[in-house]
């Protein structure tokens, strides 16, 4: 049986895809970067996909956008001399980092996001967190000992799926997302912001990933 689709259906279907102007690879949004440029003819991470005018799309991964610089990827795709700076994928993970670090803010300011080591611990007894955030220069004995209580939670609630662990961010960064000194322990709960803030992790982890 054919499935039909009406004219909205599709043009929905299809902006779900795009083709990584590097690769030619076609993947979902999520999993890709657009770029597109500056009211002063500079291209710029477009983070959020909203930016008007064309746009070149490439792989969420700081190697793709290395290499697409390199290849001068970007000139080519929008048909145009522009300016990219060699500093491209660096300024792509701040800007990540930014977007990152102002999810969290307003998931905390949500109710959604816990810090400490006390309070962590008491969100993954309780069974709503979402996902565990570890500062990645937090002291290897407390990361063990957290991981070991969200390990042992999970197997006495019975969780089918195992609870995502994060480690992006430095202490003094989450502290200052958070409004707080230095932060080494946090947990989304669950909740709206909070999935917008975990999103956000992915796609930065994705990012950082080599």
């Amino acid at each position: 049986m054919q499935t039909r689709f009406t004219k909205r259906q599709l043009a929905e279907k299809a902006d779900l895809v795009r083709e990584c102007a590097l690769t030619r690879d076609s993947k979902p949004v999520a999993e890709l970067l657009r770029f597109a440029l500056s009211p002063q003819g500079e291209l710029v991470p477009d983070i959020d996909a909203k930016a008007p005018g064309r746009g070149v799309w490439i792989t969420d991964n700081e190697a793709a956008v290395v290499r697409a610089v390199e290849k001068n990827v970007f000139t080519r795709s929008l048909k145009q001399k522009i300016a990219v700076s060699s500093d491209l994928a660096q300024i792509t993970r701040s800007r990540l980092e930014q977007r990152l670090k102002g999810a969290l803010g307003l998931a905390r300011k949500a109710g959604q996001l816990q810090t400490g080591a006390t309070r962590v611990k008491s969100s993954i007894a309780s069974g709503s967190v979402l996902a565990l955030l570890t500062a990645c220069d937090a002291a290897s004995d407390g990361r063990r000992k957290m991981m070991a209580t969200l390990r042992s939670q999970s197997r006495e609630l019975g969780l089918q799926t195992e609870v995502p662990h994060f480690d992006i961010l430095t202490s003094e960064q989450l502290g200052l997302a958070l409004g707080q000194e230095n932060v080494i322990h946090a947990a989304l709960t669950y909740g709206a912001a909070a999935k917008s803030a975990l999103q956000r992790v992915i796609k930065l982890t994705r990012y950082n990933a080599h």
